[in-house]
């Protein structure tokens, strides 16, 4: 049975595990505190630390893991991403406060202390452009460092930029955009072990379908015959709709296609205009191309 390293807590934890169930690999631990969970009884789960999976991983001691890109570039181990998950977008930033007098990189002076939970990127980026600066590590709450004289700037993540106004900071500049990866070790992809490939293709193939299938509806309506052409405009769906006689239906057939939920109000609207009826919009629990 493959070990998948899952975060133990956070946005990552929540939103994995509702990505794994959605996929039907359910996460079921004995206890809220437990270290191991079965995820749908076809793998089990290591549930550790978001910033400890990369090492994990790339040790072999869990054949896969789900955290964020930026935990996994600053590990700076060799690792493959299986799949890009989509949620815990953030960016990695520069930024400084607000009467600093810092409004770009260039502008940092020579000697700055950095402040930050990310000492590797954080370095790279400055020695990349040539700056000299102090790196100061940090394991968290970094905002602060600039108010109590610990550092210049900060190196930090950032999803919306609230959490930085509210502490009298301002962005600077991106230094990296991260969102939640499913990864592996490249000996989990070339040990010659097919059984393991196999199923570590069938995970990833499971919690694809399940990424594909957000913000789509399955349309179904019976349009008139003569309006298949407008009809094709309006929901030109993955390959176009599929189009299938209706028994005794005369001059209506019906249409099936895959349509974008956040559009779906104004389909309806349009199919109603070319005298579609019976119009019926579902979910889609998953989707393969």
């Amino acid at each position: 049975m493959l070990k998948i390293a899952l975060p133990n807590k956070g946005r990552l934890s929540e939103e994995a595990r509702l990505l794994f169930g959605d996929a039907g690999l359910e996460v079921r631990a004995s206890g809220e505190r437990a270290l191991t969970a079965s995820l749908g009884g076809e793998f089990q789960a290591l549930v550790v630390r978001a910033q400890d999976i990369p090492e994990f991983v790339a040790d072999g001691a869990a054949d896969a893991g789900v955290t964020g890109w930026d935990l996994v570039s600053e590990a700076g181990r060799e690792l493959v991403t299986l799949a890009d998950l989509e949620f815990g977008r953030c960016r990695l930033i520069v930024a400084a406060s607000d009467d600093s007098g810092v409004a770009s990189v260039a502008s940092i002076p020579a000697g700055a202390r950095v402040a930050t939970v990310y000492p590797r990127l954080a370095a790279a980026f400055f020695a990349g452009r040539g700056q000299d600066v102090e790196i100061v590590p940090l394991s968290g709450a970094a905002e602060i460092a600039p108010h109590i004289g610990i550092a210049d700037v900060i190196v930090d993540i950032t999803s919306t930029g609230s959490t930085l106004k509210v502490n009298g900071l301002h962005e600077v500049e991106t230094i990296l955009e991260s969102t939640a990866r499913l990864v592996a070790g490249p000996g989990a992809l070339a040990d010659g072990d097919s059984e393991r490939r196999r199923s570590l293709d069938e995970l990833t193939m499971a919690l694809d379908s399940v990424l594909r299938a957000r913000g789509k509806r399955y349309l179904m309506a019976n349009v008139p015959r003569a309006a298949l052409d407008a009809v094709r405009r309006v929901i030109p769906g993955l390959n176009g709709p599929t189009v299938i006689d209706i028994l005794d239906g005369g001059i209506h057939v019906a249409v099936h296609a895959v349509v974008p939920a956040k559009t779906v109000y104004r389909t309806i609207a349009e199919l109603k205009s070319l005298g579609a009826e019976g119009i019926l919009v579902t979910r889609i629990e998953r989707l393969m191309p």
